[in-house]
């Protein structure tokens, strides 16, 4: 329930606070004044769409909050709360800011989220009506919408639609196998080719850098051994100027005089290890000389296996060095080929199981919808009746196509009908009925399914074009919806507004530079100067406010209870417990 909403610099409101209670409060005024901009800030506060455009002339930003009692929220609230990591305990502050540049900002008790976020605690928290909504009532995917949530079947229905794609998935997965099936045996033979191939290859891991190196070193043979030549001479060959040489003699020298000071006896072992660590490179150049005049045979092997190489990573159009990757990736596509048939078996009971599942669940919906329907046709006919539309019929009709492709919706195919005339066969609800009779049509769908919900209901002048008795018994009927919980209705018809628990009007005043509009809680009194203007026009008469008098004080003797019983309500009467188990 809605308990507190405040309203900054929207539209043409410069501040607005509101304390709001349960039952039915009505907003009236003049033509022009804003009753419907206050619907606008609901709208704008339950995540709906906003620009710079709602910001009042000269403000900033505009901006709009509303505190919430979570003591009757649909039970889904306190869970999703829980998914979205919002602390909430008996109260949730819903807030949102637009900016001068048009971008918007939403808050959950303070704690800023997606605007996305915000859309989906509104929700569940606010049910908006609008006057032209009994035209989106003729369009088949709103008809299915109104009367799985009628029935509380949505959650049936988003089951249906997981079993749905579930069964897609291994649809398209089965009819990609089956293509490949199609050219299966030529793409195995090409594949073995090109496996037996590489295999034949006998690539061995780090050899293709082996190789390179090796090239590179008998492509070089001559410099490499012109410098070992000369490494060895100036080390150990070049007698008596090699390194080897020098350091014997410098030996020799420090032996005869070492006896003398301890200090160059020091010295002779570091010789000794620098003679030792000169023949050491001399012994290894040697090798290294020898291995070379060796490699002459070898140098066309290397080319002729490098040339090998090259030429299969050119067929593969891959690197040479991914040539082993290439060889592992063509042995899991081999295997999984030969065992496609396999798999493809395997899918195809897994497909026709999950077409089953899928079959299963949209049957147990259709029969949830048939019930739903035959509630839904009884109880909007039963209204229709007070509504004008004496002798009328409604009917939701529900048929199914168990033959049909699976559609996450279900197999039903659903059309609301109507006859509004006695006699007349129900045809197709945008056909037969006038904009008049849909009009009221969409207030008696929109009342019986509103009676169904836990969220704050508005109705923003969806009593327009009815008037006199009818427009009291619309009256009666949203003033038993707010007994049950909060209604807030925007309304020019005093049949309407005396049956409310709770009046505010709606003024809009000028100073000549801007235009302001306000809100107020009327008193007994004013409400009867109030009803009073909207039966008697400009001049306010006594007997206008007699007449006022008498509406309220006949709206307050009425039980609040609708004029017409619902025949589920009759049902559950009849048989205790039977509406909360449907």
């Amino acid at each position: 329930m809605l308990t507190h909403l405040q309203i900054r610099d929207f539209a043409i409101i410069d501040s607005v606070e509101l304390e709001l209670r349960s039952g039915l409060t009505v907003l009236t005024g003049e033509t022009g004044a804003g009753k419907s901009i206050l619907v606008d800030a609901l709208q704008l506060l339950a995540g709906g769409r906003a620009g710079a455009e709602v910001i009042r002339h000269g403000a900033e930003r505009a901006e709009v909050s509303g505190s919430f009692n979570l003591a009757h929220a649909p039970r889904e609230l306190p869970r999703w709360l829980e998914e979205q990591s919002i602390s909430s305990s008996d109260e949730l502050i819903l807030r949102r800011v637009v900016g001068s540049d048009g971008r918007s900002r939403a808050y959950l008790n303070g704690q800023a989220v997606p605007v996305q976020t915000l859309r989906e605690a509104g929700s569940l928290l606010i049910d908006i009506h609008g006057q032209h909504e009994f035209q989106s009532l003729t369009r088949a995917a709103e008809q299915r919408e109104l009367l799985d949530a009628f029935g509380g079947l949505t959650p049936l229905t988003e089951r249906v639609g997981i079993v749905h794609r579930d069964w897609l998935e291994r649809l398209n997965r089965t009819l990609e196998l089956e293509s490949r099936a199609h050219d299966r045996e030529a793409k195995l033979e090409l594949l073995r080719y090109q496996a037996q191939e590489l295999a034949a290859l006998g690539l061995q891991p780090g050899e293709i850098a082996a190789l390179t190196e090796e090239h590179a070193r008998l492509n070089n043979r001559g410099r490499l051994a012109a410098g070992v030549h000369t490494a060895l001479g100036e080390l150990y060959e070049n007698e008596p100027t090699s390194a080897h040489a020098a350091v014997s003699r410098a030996q020799q020298a420090l032996r005869g005089i070492a006896e003398l000071d301890p200090r160059l006896a020091a010295v002779l072992p570091l010789l000794e290890e620098a003679s030792i660590q000169v023949r050491e490179a001399a012994r290894e150049l040697e090798r290294y000389r020898d291995g070379l005049e060796l490699d002459g045979s070898r140098q066309d092997q290397v080319e002729r296996r490098l040339a090998a190489v090259e030429e299969l990573a050119r067929k593969h159009r891959v690197a040479a060095a991914d040539l082993q990757g290439r060889t592992q990736a063509l042995g899991a596509e081999l295997q999984a080929l030969e065992r496609a048939d396999g798999d493809l078996a395997l899918l195809r009971r897994e497909l026709a199981e999950a077409l089953q599942s899928y079959r299963d669940r949209a049957r147990d919906l259709s029969a949830r919808r048939l019930t739903a329907a035959r509630n839904l046709s009884e109880d909007i006919s039963a209204r229709m009746q007070t509504l004008g539309m004496a002798g009328g019929r409604f009917e939701a009709d529900v048929r199914q196509d168990g033959n049909a492709d699976p559609t996450r919706h279900g197999i039903d195919s659903i059309e609301f009908r109507v006859s509004a005339n006695p006699g007349s066969p129900p045809r197709a609800l945008g056909k037969v009925a006038s904009g008049g009779e849909l009009s009221r049509l969409s207030l008696a769908v929109q009342v019986s399914y509103a009676a169904q919900e836990a969220r704050c209901m508005v109705f923003d002048e969806v009593d327009a074009g009815i008037g006199g008795a009818v427009a009291e018994i619309v009256g009666r009927e949203l003033r038993a919806l707010g007994a049950r919980g909060q209604v807030l209705c925007v309304t020019h018809l005093p049949q309407v507004a005396c049956q409310a628990h709770y009046h505010l009007r709606v003024t809009k005043s000028s100073d000549g530079r801007s235009t302001r509009t306000s809100l107020t809680t009327l008193s007994a009194p004013e409400r009867v100067e109030e009803l009073a203007r909207m039966l008697g026009g400009v001049q306010v008469t006594a007997r206008a406010r007699e007449h006022a008098q008498e509406m309220l004080d006949a709206a307050a003797r009425a039980p609040d209870a609708p004029v017409t019983t619902p025949p589920a309500a009759r049902r559950a009467r009849q048989r205790p417990g039977a509406a909360r188990r449907r």
